[in-house]
């Protein structure tokens, strides 16, 4: 079956913020465990073929979460996520960066300010996903980079994980 959901994706008034929104066709508790167990964003998180795979994940407030984004060549870029406030099942705060391989911040790439939220709906869930930055050029440098193609991508793979 084909799959008629939409991400939405529109810049903030502020110029500094990218507002996400996306329903998936499936409970609330279902979603959040996509988003924050291991072994279930390693199946979605990246835009086919590119995969993530996880080398550790510690979903606590003040815990992280440290992955590849794999490409099928083998070529890949590292990231590394610090978890913030948690309301289970309901939303949760994030900070992302590129990394090195050894969790180190890459130079010359912004912090990426995570909010994402999760409502229940008639259908499923609607996912609201807030991303800011400390400037517009940031939130530009990582729009060039195909974030929005990309995220769209991997919000795709989560619906048919979820179906």
């Amino acid at each position: 079956m084909m799959n008629m959901n939409e991400t939405k994706i529109s810049k903030a008034a502020s110029g500094k913020a990218l507002i996400v929104t996306r329903d998936i066709n499936a409970p609330v508790d279902a979603v959040w465990r996509a988003w924050t167990e291991a072994e279930l964003l390693d199946q979605w998180w990246a835009p086919k073929p590119w995969k993530a795979v996880t080398k550790r994940m510690d979903f606590t407030e003040g815990g992280q979460w440290f992955y590849k984004m794999t490409g099928p060549d083998g070529e890949g870029q590292w990231c590394l996520v610090d978890f913030g406030t948690i309301d289970p099942g309901k939303s949760f705060t994030a900070t992302s960066v590129f990394a090195d391989e050894d969790g180190n911040k890459a130079p010359g790439f912004p912090n990426m300010y995570w909010k994402n939220e999760f409502t229940a709906t008639a259908t499923g869930t609607t996912i609201t996903v807030e991303m800011s930055f400390d400037s517009e050029a940031e939130l530009e440098q990582i729009v060039g980079m195909g974030f929005k193609e990309g995220f769209t991508m991997a919000l795709g793979n989560l619906d048919e994980l979820l179906a």
